[in-house]
């Protein structure tokens, strides 16, 4: 049994990790800001702070240690930064959540190597002031150089679920159903995709395994734009109207100009196994598509 403090823990895989976490006995803290409620009741310690203030931070950690801590909300160098500063020599583990965002848009497969965050510049600032993708580089690279103990920065492409609060997947069923334009740039671009309880899979995985640095976690396999889009006309019985131009509000959330996937080939070689993309995307656009009926 171990205790474990989960930042981020309360929405979509987050919430699916402190449940997995819970049914194994440990013991279990979540930190939010107390906006959003506790779903896990008297199950998980509830400890009410706000993630990207220092000093809130610190308060939890005072006289106290962690096993192992789950970071979803950290987005900046300034606040890895500050993570390192309360809690070296205060846990075991640190996993952290980042992206397939910390790699370019260039068509081609992306592994590990493909972005070191251990030889990365670091410019430091909060995250208004970088893109998503270049706040969770910046915050790799200063996990990876100013912390005291071991890391694993997981990179997770989109992740999808029926309980995805982001509702991107949910935008293309629901334009679909209602006769709705979608605009995209390239629909022969391929990507690869995650789901929310895989997802929280890995992260337990990660933490509780020896593994440390950068890994991918993707389901296996990747799919085109073009292929998506028929397997959601295919569960809503309507075919679906395309824009090549589109303005943002018909914009895909998956309109990207060149395929961007990544391997699992690293993490799979470390021990877990992953689905395969082709058996659970069908049955879950379709479950979406029957709940919007």
């Amino acid at each position: 049994m171990k205790n474990i403090l989960v930042l981020g823990g309360t929405r979509f895989f987050g919430r699916e990790l402190v449940e997995l976490l819970i049914e194994e006995g440990h013991n279990v803290a979540i930190m939010t800001r107390g906006k959003s409620g506790n779903p896990f009741g008297d199950k998980v310690e509830h400890l009410v702070g706000d993630r990207s203030n220092k000093e809130e931070l610190a308060k939890i950690a005072e006289d106290r240690t962690f096993d192992i801590v789950y970071d979803n909300i950290c987005f900046s160098p300034n606040e890895a930064y500050e993570f390192c500063e309360v809690f070296n020599g205060k846990i075991g583990k640190l996993v952290f959540t980042s992206t397939l965002s910390t790699y370019e848009m260039d068509g081609k497969v992306k592994n590990e190597d493909d972005f070191n965050p251990y030889h990365y510049e670091i410019r430091f600032g909060n995250s208004e002031d970088f893109s998503y993708g270049e706040g969770k580089r910046q915050a790799e690279a200063v996990f990876f150089k100013y912390a005291k103990f071991p890391v694993v920065a997981v990179r997770f492409p989109i992740v999808m679920g029926e309980n995805d609060y982001t509702r991107r997947l949910h935008f293309h069923v629901e334009r679909v159903a209602n006769g709705e334009p979608i605009g995209f740039l390239n629909m022969d671009a391929e990507m690869s995709f995650i789901q929310a309880t895989e997802a929280a899979r890995f992260l337990k995985w990660a933490g509780f395994s020896e593994v440390e640095g950068p890994y991918n976690a993707t389901a296996s396999g990747k799919i085109a734009l073009s292929e998506l889009i028929k397997l959601v006309e295919e569960a809503t019985g309507k075919s679906a109207k395309i824009s090549l131009v589109g303005n943002d509000e018909i914009r895909s959330p998956y309109a990207i100009p060149a395929s961007w996937y990544m391997t699992n080939e690293k993490a799979t070689n470390s021990g877990f196994q992953f689905t395969n993309l082709h058996d659970w995307l069908k049955p879950l656009i379709e479950a979406i598509a029957s709940n919007k009926e």
